[in-house]
Parts: C-alpha cells; sequence; structure tokens
C-alpha cells in the first residue's frame, strides 16, 4: 500500500463546519477533515468522466472512494515550520496548572499514561493543540481562526427583508495556512489519484460562492517506503509490558446492540477484532479519553449526515499485557487498517507504543511575524472588536459549562431544599463573584445537609469536595478558552477576566446548572 502525501494552502477561509456554537453560528473544525478531500476529488472523478452520478457498482469507484480497506482519505493537519504533519495533543499529557507556554523557555509536561507521580501537585490538561517534535522539544501549534459575521440574505431579491435580515457568524480556518493529509490506495491505484490531484485549484467545505474554500495543492508526493503516520518505525515499537493505544483522528465504534457510543471500553474489542488475539483490560488509571459529535454533509442525499458520538483524537488507553506480545506485523496491520466506521474519511486512526517519555519539555511554536488578519485602524473600532470578543468569549465559556453539566450526574440523596438553598446563595454570589458566599454555606451546615453533601457523589467524588475544588480553583475546570477578533485576543483567564471575575462568575454558574438538573432530574 502506497501513501500520497497531499499538502495543501488555503487561499481562502474554509468553513469545514463541526457541532459546536449556537444555531445561528458555524464554527469549523481545527483541521481540514478527510471526508472533505474525498468529496473534492470525487467531484473532480465525476467531471473527468463526464458524469452525473457515480455507479456504486463500478470495481474501481467502490475501490476509490468507498472501500476502506483500499482507499484512505486522511484528515488534513496543520503543517509545522519543519514540514512536518502535526498530530493531536494525547489527551494523557498534563502540565502544572501555573505554567504557561510560551515560545521561548519550555515547560515541562507530563505523561500520566506512563507514570502518574506526585508531579505536578495540581495537574491541568495540556489544552486542544496540534504538536510535533523538533530538536527534542514538543512544540505546540494552533489553527488561525477568522471570525466573519453574515446577514442573511433573500435569495431572489438579493438582500435582507423583514423576514430575513437574522446575523449569523462563521468561524473558519483562516486563509494563508498550510494543511497535510495523507491517502493511502492500492499500488495500482496511485497514478490515477495523482491524476485527480494534478489541477492545483480545488474548493473545499462549504460556503464557497460566499467567499471560502478557495485552497492550492502545493505538492504531492507518492512514498514509496514504508511509510508511518507517526514517523517511528513499528520495529522499534515492541513491547512485552504494555500495549499503548493512542488515537489519531476521531474514532466511531458501535456496541454490541449496533449503537454509535463514546465508549473506550469497545477499543480494545475493535483491537481484538483485527487482531485476532484477546487482550487483557485497560491498566487501572490508565484511560484517558473524551467525546465528540460527528456529523456531515452528504451532497448526493442533499442532507446532513446523522449525528453520532465519537471518541476524540488524542484519547489513549493503556493495557497491561504482560501475557501477549504484539508483534511488529501486528503493530502495521493495527496502524494501517485503524478501528471503527468511516475509516475512508480518515476515522479511527490509531498508534501502538508511540509515547514512552515521562517527562516532555514543550513551547508554543514561534508564530510568523506577518498575518492575515484585518488591521484596527481607529479606537472606535478597537472598541467595538473588544466588545465582540468579550461576548463571545461569554458564549463560549456558557457553551463550555452546558457540554460540561450533560457529563456530570448527582447521585440520588440530595433533598431538594439543600439544592434549592445552593442554588440561591450561589444565585446571590454571582453579580460580584464571590465565591466566599457558598464556601461560607458550605462550612456553616447542620450536620444532616453536612452529611448529604459528603455522601452523595458527583462523578467519581463526593459532591462537597468537588465544589470546594471548584470553588477553591475556579480555573482548573476551564480548559484554555479564548476567542481573537482581529488583533483583540481575550483568555478566559487573562486580566481583564481575572479582574472581572469571569472564571468565579461561570464556576457558580457550573453549580447552579448542576443543582438545576439534579432538582429536574429529582422531579
Amino acid at each position: 500500500m502506497k501513501a500520497i502525501i497531499l499538502t495543501l494552502e488555503t487561499q481562502q477561509p474554509i468553513l469545514a463546519t463541526s457541532f459546536q456554537g449556537d444555531p445561528n453560528s458555524d464554527v469549523s473544525y481545527p483541521y481540514i477533515p478527510g471526508s472533505m478531500i474525498r468529496g473534492a476529488i470525487i467531484g473532480r472523478y465525476m467531471r473527468q468522466h463526464h458524469l452525473s452520478e457515480l455507479d456504486l457498482t463500478n470495481d474501481e469507484v467502490k475501490r476509490l472512494f468507498f472501500d476502506a480497506k483500499s482507499t484512505r482519505y486522511l484528515n488534513a493537519y496543520i503543517l509545522s515550520q519543519k514540514n512536518q504533519r502535526t498530530l493531536p495533543i494525547p489527551l494523557s499529557w498534563f502540565k502544572d496548572k501555573d505554567a504557561e507556554f510560551t515560545d521561548n523557555l519550555p515547560i515541562t509536561v507530563y505523561d500520566f499514561s506512563i507514570e502518574k507521580g506526585e508531579d505536578p501537585e495540581t495537574p491541568k490538561a495540556v489544552g486542544e493543540y496540534f504538536w510535533a517534535k523538533e530538536g527534542g522539544i514538543v512544540k505546540l501549534y494552533k489553527e488561525k481562526r477568522r471570525i466573519n459575521i453574515h446577514n442573511f440574505r433573500d435569495r431572489k431579491k438579493g438582500r435582507a427583508t423583514d423576514n430575513q435580515g437574522e446575523l449569523f457568524r462563521y468561524e473558519a480556518l483562516d486563509a494563508g495556512q498550510t494543511f497535510q493529509s495523507i491517502i493511502l490506495c492500492e499500488d495500482d491505484d496511485v497514478e490515477t489519484i495523482q491524476n485527480l490531484l494534478a489541477e492545483p485549484n480545488i474548493w473545499l467545505g462549504g460556503s464557497q460562492s460566499a467567499g471560502y474554500g478557495y485552497t492550492k495543492i502545493i505538492a504531492t508526493q507518492p512514498y514509496s517506503t514504508n511509510w508511518s503516520e507517526i514517523g517511528i518505525p513499528a520495529e522499534d515499537r515492541e513491547n512485552d509490558d504494555v500495549l499503548s493505544i493512542t488515537l489519531l483522528s476521531d474514532t466511531l465504534l458501535r456496541n454490541d446492540q449496533g449503537q454509535p457510543v463514546a465508549d473506550p471500553s469497545l477499543i480494545k474489542q475493535a483491537i481484538e477484532d483485527v487482531l485476532n488475539i484477546t487482550l487483557p483490560q485497560p491498566k487501572p488509571g490508565g484511560i484517558f479519553t473524551s467525546s465528540i459529535i460527528i456529523g456531515g454533509f452528504n451532497r448526493k442525499w442533499g442532507l446532513p449526515l446523522p449525528q453520532v458520538p465519537a471518541l476524540t483524537a488524542g484519547s489513549v488507553i493503556v493495557f497491561e499485557s504482560e501475557d501477549i506480545a504484539i508483534t511488529t506485523e501486528q503493530i502495521k496491520l493495527l496502524e494501517v487498517c485503524g478501528i471503527g466506521e468511516r475509516r475512508e474519511d480518515g476515522f479511527g486512526r490509531i498508534a501502538v507504543n508511540w509515547l514512552n517519555d515521562e517527562y516532555i519539555q514543550v513551547k508554543l511554536a514561534k508564530l510568523s511575524s506577518t498575518s492575515s488578519l484585518p488591521p484596527l485602524r481607529s479606537e472606535d473600532s478597537r472598541l467595538l472588536a473588544e466588545q465582540m470578543a468579550q461576548r463571545l468569549l461569554e458564549q463560549k465559556l456558557e457553551q463550555y459549562i452546558q457540554k460540561q453539566v450533560g457529563y456530570l450526574n448527582l447521585d440520588e440523596g440530595m433533598s431538594n431544599s439543600q439544592l434549592s438553598r445552593l442554588q440561591s446563595v450561589a444565585r446571590q454570589a454571582l453579580p460580584n463573584g464571590d465565591c466566599n458566599l457558598v464556601i461560607s454555606l458550605l462550612n456553616n451546615l447542620p450536620s444532616n445537609a453536612k452529611n448529604q453533601f459528603e455522601r452523595i457523589k458527583l462523578g467519581n467524588k463526593s459532591f462537597r469536595k468537588q465544589l470546594d475544588e471548584w470553588l477553591e480553583n475556579p480555573t482548573n475546570w476551564i480548559n484554555s478558552i479564548e476567542v481573537k477578533i482581529a488583533d483583540v485576543e481575550r483568555k478566559f483567564d487573562d486580566d481583564r477576566a481575572q479582574q472581572d471575575k469571569l472564571a468565579e462568575k461561570y464556576t457558580l454558574r457550573l453549580i447552579m446548572a448542576v443543582a438545576k438538573k439534579a432538582t429536574k432530574e429529582k422531579n
């Protein structure tokens, strides 16, 4: 099997819509999905062969576009400054909460999938980045985004009307960025696919008639030797002690009832199905996963695809494999085939025994001095950008709360009166972000109420312990939320946010939301 390396440079913003944001906004993925690349190449194939629709019974069509065993279009991740395809950050990487990434001095990041020691004392997830190792140091990369505000117009009149004048927002991948994808295919199909990639101009994503999606193919290169997505030969990764699996892309799995679920235990079953072996149970404390909702759009139907949960790229699961050793051939088979569904679209990519450093030195990649963001020429423009950034930051925090509350379930046993009292005091503390009011309430509860808070579980912790952690460190549960409008950048923990006690206020709102959810479920 050959790997065709495909390098893309965005000439216009690309709208690769994910399921973030509110109904009046479209937020792009931080990469170009493989499904988008596959769709664009299908369009070229149809034009070259003068087809109005594909013949799904044709062997070549099935092999090129619909058979994950033959051809796979991997996600295009951002390209590093050393022309290396970056990969998603493993979710097992943690840093000290007070350590901040800069492009000058590296900081220490700890891989909890290798060893969870006493350091750091207050761990915090690294966040949503892409990374590449350069000169022994891990450099973090972040895609640039452009936010455009649009006015919904009447198609016939070409302007907004009384009934169609809503504003909506596109948060797209910005122009001027370079991404790299890989197309895995059979040896006999390399020439066919390269012919389809010969024309450098390609359009990707949505809203192409509105100034989005124009991209240039700046390089295609067939890889003639054994290609590895992580750049480490399989021979160097045999390990008789543990088996570590890292997801390099989002992964779609189904349970025994045929339902799509984001259950990390299904990774074990998927690997066993590919290799026809029996694996031990995951190592205690060796699962680091998150979930995401995946959808898409089918141009043939003119309809969106069903929305299903998936395991997030960067998820890590570790098995103790003292009784079974994975061979070089099995590692190659797993990494070439992948696991789960929609593998032809780049889902289900995995790396075996990839992470082996307990400590990693990490810093931000130094950004280019040039920027495609529009400059702010007046004080009024800057003031407007600051107001927009503030509102977008608050909107993202609100969405983050809703996501967190969806994962949190309070065990039965907490009385409605205690939940109501907690909501009331949190609401009273909200205008000033005064977490001490809630702390005072918890410290002065009568014995019966105190026992309820300490006995009832929220997740794997007592409700009281979780509340104390949120209130004492209100920024710890928030994962690197930031926005940028032109050259105005806002973060959830910047100086203005600290002055406004933004983290404290949204921590109180989180507590209110958890209590409200528990009350509704009781009723």
